[in-house]
């Protein structure tokens, strides 16, 4: 291959003026799933669960390969295997340490699941492919109306535990002298996480459902401390990601996950140098986590 043949592939921008009206829907699900990504991305962080959001990937991919295989819905597939995921790790881990033993028994497992159902799908390969690198770019209105509903009990719960959840984040121990229930919470949050990581599956696939959900709360993180401000930062950077990411994606032949995983990466990198130089000139003397 050789320049002309990348950059035709990769950045494309011929009747491009047309076709972007056509994907609205798409863009309003992309932004949709970038406000979901950034809010619960931030308490990704505060607890530790990096690794747990590509173990719950991982089993979301089982179910959604599942649903292909036997014909039913690959998005309540993956809603199916994401939740179970996330509340099997909720009960039999509080702590990460104790999660990341857990998830390093189970990710294989569902991994290998995904394969098997893949292999047996008689099919089309495109349908396997979307499943490990996102297909969001044919959305329709349906979709997006059970994307928006879905996506609004995600919001909805976490702003229903939003204060008592940040306390038991931040110091459990503390948080479980004064009552409040740490291991409840735990699990409601896990329910959550389930169906975030199923929703953004649907964008950047199961392979790379951290970009969503991690690296937009990292890259705030390293610019600021103040809580309110790493929500905010989390939620544009994850927005710019997914939207950005779908609008270059209309101009190429490729799937969308390496645009909304290089923007992604792009914004962590510029954070992390503009955290740098804040730190040098003392303008960040006290870093809440570390990112």
């Amino acid at each position: 291959m050789n320049w002309t043949d990348f950059s035709d592939a990769v950045f494309n921008f011929s009747n491009y003026g047309e076709l972007l009206p056509l994907f609205r829907d798409t863009l309003l699900a992309g932004a949709i799933l970038g406000v979901v990504g950034g809010l619960i991305g931030t308490f990704v962080m505060m607890r530790d669960l990096a690794f747990a959001v590509h173990g719950i990937a991982e089993l979301s991919f089982a179910g959604a390969a599942f649903a292909l295989l036997i014909g039913a819905d690959v998005i309540f597939g993956s809603l199916v295997g994401s939740i179970l995921a996330a509340l099997l790790l909720g009960v039999m881990g509080v702590r990460a340490r104790e999660k990341n033993s857990v998830i390093g028994v189970i990710m294989p497992f569902g991994l290998g699941l995904g394969i098997l159902f893949l292999s047996l799908y008689e099919g089309r390969s495109a349908n396997k492919f979307g499943l490990l690198t996102g297909q969001i770019v044919s959305v329709d209105s349906t979709q997006l109306s059970v994307l928006a509903g879905t996506a609004l009990v995600v919001v909805a719960g976490l702003a229903l535990i939003w204060r008592p959840l940040t306390f038991a984040s931040a110091d459990p121990d503390i948080a479980t002298a004064r009552g409040v229930p740490v291991r409840t919470l735990s699990l409601a949050f896990m329910f959550l996480l389930g169906i975030a990581v199923a929703l953004s599956i649907q964008v950047v696939g199961a392979l790379l459902v951290l970009a969503l959900l991690i690296t937009p709360a990292a890259a705030a993180l390293q610019v600021t401390a103040a809580p309110r401000m790493v929500v905010l930062l989390s939620v544009a950077f994850a927005m710019v990601s997914t939207v950005g990411g779908i609008m270059l994606a209309l101009g190429g032949s490729i799937p969308i996950s390496p645009y909304v995983t290089t923007l992604s990466f792009l914004i962590y990198l510029l954070c992390r140098v503009a955290g740098s130089l804040r730190r040098r000139r003392g303008w960040s003397a006290r870093p809440v986590l570390a990112a």
